[in-house]
């Protein structure tokens, strides 16, 4: 299909919808909006009558689309009525109730429009599908947060936030500029511009106590989230390099992409991998320790001597 093809393809479909939108479109708006002749467009007027719209036409008036015209009701395949099975137990299991209920709704209108065979199918596999997440991944006194999250985000209104960080005893109080919500390593988390501390800063939901929409709008203007996600990849990491025995790094499978792994390279017996990582001294140390009596630390120096404490204080727990 060339693309004068195409373009026209697209000017007709858009032709048809500002026709739904308005009681009457003249020819010379539809020839402004689309840069083309009058001419053009009653070719494209009578290619949507050819395909059964039934178009009311007035001289010097305009063209309107006759009353009591409506497109018939989508219908949807058996694996995509599936595929909806599986996207509702998804947003009910990792999402908020709010977000749930709302996504259940949209579900019930769904079925409303597949044919009996398809409401059979779904049918069949609602009760045989499951989720099991294995942590809360959000806090269940909120059941809003992501709601609020994303009303805040589009609307560009600051949020006030009731929270407890990982490494705090007290919550904090603050307000932020909510740029965008995304899913990592099984938890919810905000990017937004902190109040607090007048700098970028990520929130996970199961932590936060207390959220509230505000009426103030933003101050700044943000970049994208994935802008501000790679400029944290880079910021405050540590490069670390482990050397790991080969009968071991393949039980390292799923854990090492918590911790920051970036790749890894095959050295006869043993597998090389170096890791960027937000905290070497505690959470990194921890975790290599796990399988610490089949693996050699490359790099940095920081890690042996903490990984070197750890055991210390390990052994004087022993005594």
């Amino acid at each position: 299909m060339g693309m004068d093809t195409v373009k026209r393809f697209d000017r007709i479909v858009a032709i048809f919808i500002q026709l739904q939108s308005k009681r009457i479109v003249k020819a010379q708006e539809l020839a402004d909006r689309f840069q083309v002749s009058q001419r053009t467009i009653y070719r494209d007027i009578r290619t949507l009558e050819a395909s059964g719209v039934p178009i009311a036409s007035e001289a010097g008036v305009g063209y309107s689309i006759m009353e009591g015209y409506s497109l018939p009701p989508v219908m949807f395949t058996r694996e995509e009525a599936g595929s909806f099975v599986a996207a509702e137990k998804l947003m009910q299991q990792f999402t908020d109730k709010s977000l749930g209920s709302y996504f259940e709704a949209a579900m019930y209108k769904v079925k409303s429009v597949l044919r009996v065979r398809e409401k059979k199918w779904v049918e069949a596999l609602e009760s045989q599908v499951r989720i099991f997440p294995n942590q809360q991944l959000l806090n269940e006194n909120i059941p809003n947060a992501l709601e609020i999250l994303f009303e805040s985000i589009a609307e560009k209104k600051q949020v006030f936030l009731r929270y407890t960080a990982l490494e705090a005893d007290v919550p904090s109080e603050r307000n932020i500029e909510p740029i965008g919500v995304f899913n990592e390593n099984n938890y919810w988390y905000v990017m937004g511009y902190c109040h607090l501390r007048n700098d970028y800063r990520q929130f996970r939901t199961d932590r936060i106590l207390k959220i509230v929409g505000t009426a103030k709008p933003f101050i700044l203007e943000h970049k994208t989230l994935d802008d501000l996600r790679k400029r944290n990849e880079v910021k405050n990491k540590t490069k670390v390099r482990i050397l790991v025995d080969k009968k071991i790094s393949k039980y390292l499978g799923a854990s090492k992409k918590h911790q920051g792994f970036v790749s890894e390279t095959i050295k006869g017996n043993h597998v090389e991998m170096t890791f960027m990582v937000d905290d070497v001294q505690n959470y990194f140390s921890r975790w290599f320790l796990s399988f610490g009596d089949y693996a050699k630390i490359l790099e940095p120096e920081s890690l042996k001597k903490r990984v070197a404490e750890i055991l210390l204080q390990t052994q004087e727990g022993l005594k």
